[in-house]
């Protein structure tokens, strides 16, 4: 019997090659896991040598005999399949995995709920500082969206995806520069599940007015359940309740009740009331309408309250300035802008634009008699 040789065991079950001898007559025998079983040499029977490494057996076993080998070595003269074994986990690729677990639904959540955050990145320099616009999904359902802003009497997409449920997702970054973009936005959204039966929900389509002036108004920024710090939130449906319109014609509403209930009197003294109104507005003069604009804050804003002077007359100025743009290719448009005697800060303002940044237009002292001393006529050219 020598080191190789193919042994079997006599007085059990089991067998393997020889692979070392000890004193007293033990034969270690290594089994087919590479377990080295010390036995008798009367307890085994040769049974063959062929197709056996004697070498590779003998090195193994001086190796675990004085445990010297490296576990590289181990592997670069040890079991091949082992090290392969070895390489595949390290090689697995995680990409493949599918699962992805199930989107936790919370309590009330099916009830449609989303808004538009703006958050100042800091609060402290709101005159100078940038803005992170989200978009804030408080419900069980997933959203797919589009937010645009108008230009002119046509659209621009700003941004549009997919949004999971009960989650908020960034937009984009903007600064002083670009608020004026989004004077009037639309958001769209249509909202689903996935996997699982649902409630069908309308489609929601709502038009949002964004003054720029909440931006630089610390007060306005306020605290909520969706970021750490105080945002802005413009509501596009809350509790399955779109938003209505900011902006509302209260002429119309007044028209639309009276309607509704059958009150002819009452409704024809709202019509007079209109048609009033309508002439205070434009004023015919030879062939060409006026338009007139009243620049007093208390026409412009519901409520003035936490706006400094600069903040109003700021507001005064986009105003003008947006109407100008509004009639820029109507040659010959007469705008009278109402601006109001006082201490003249706002008429100074108007007649600097339009002596640097309107030079195109002419502009003059409005009628007297009509609008008093407080109004800049302007004319487009």
């Amino acid at each position: 019997m020598k080191i190789g040789d193919q042994v079997r065991f006599l007085s059990e079950k089991g067998g393997g090659r020889v692979v070392g001898f000890q004193k007293g007559g033990i034969v270690l025998v290594e089994d087919a896991d590479g377990f080295e079983i010390p036995m008798l040499a009367t307890e085994v029977v040769v049974v063959g040598n062929e197709n056996y490494d004697t070498a590779r057996m003998v090195q193994k076993h001086e190796e675990k005999k004085n445990n010297t080998s490296s576990v590289k070595a181990l592997l670069n003269t040890g079991d091949s399949d082992e090290a392969a074994d070895s390489e595949e986990e390290e090689e697995f690729d995680f990409s493949k995995v599918t699962f992805k677990a199930p989107v936790e639904e919370r309590k009330g959540g099916n009830q449609l709920s989303a808004y538009l955050a703006f958050v100042p990145l800091d609060a402290k320099m709101l005159s100078q500082c940038q803005f992170e616009c989200y978009f804030v999904n408080d419900s069980n359902y997933y959203m797919r969206y589009t937010l645009c802003a108008a230009e002119g009497n046509s659209w621009v997409l700003k941004y549009h995806g997919e949004i999971e449920p009960n989650t908020k997702e960034f937009l984009y970054e903007l600064g002083r520069e670009d608020l004026n973009t989004l004077d009037r936005v639309a958001v769209q959204v249509m909202a689903y599940k996935k996997e699982k039966a649902f409630v069908l929900k309308p489609t929601i389509d709502v038009q949002l007015r964004i003054d720029p002036i909440k931006f630089f108004k610390l007060h306005t920024f306020k605290e909520n359940d969706f970021f750490e710090q105080p945002a802005l939130l413009y509501t596009i449906i809350e509790n399955d309740q779109v938003a209505r319109a900011l902006v509302v014609d209260p002429q119309q509403l007044k028209r639309e009740m009276y309607a509704k209930n059958g009150n002819s009197h009452e409704s024809k003294d709202a019509q007079e009331q209109v048609k009033k109104e309508k002439r205070e507005i434009k004023k015919r003069r030879g062939d060409e309408d006026v338009v007139v604009v009243d620049l007093h804050a208390h026409e412009l804003l519901e409520t003035t309250i936490g706006m400094s002077a600069s903040d109003i007359l700021s507001y005064q100025l986009e105003v003008f300035r947006k109407t100008l743009a509004q009639y820029k290719s109507k040659r010959g448009q007469r705008i009278i802008f109402i601006h109001g005697k006082g201490e003249g800060v706002l008429r100074r303002a108007i007649v600097n634009e339009l002596a640097y940044r309107y030079k195109q237009y002419q502009y003059q002292d409005a009628s007297f008699q009509e609008y008093g001393y407080g109004a800049t006529q302007v004319t487009i050219k």
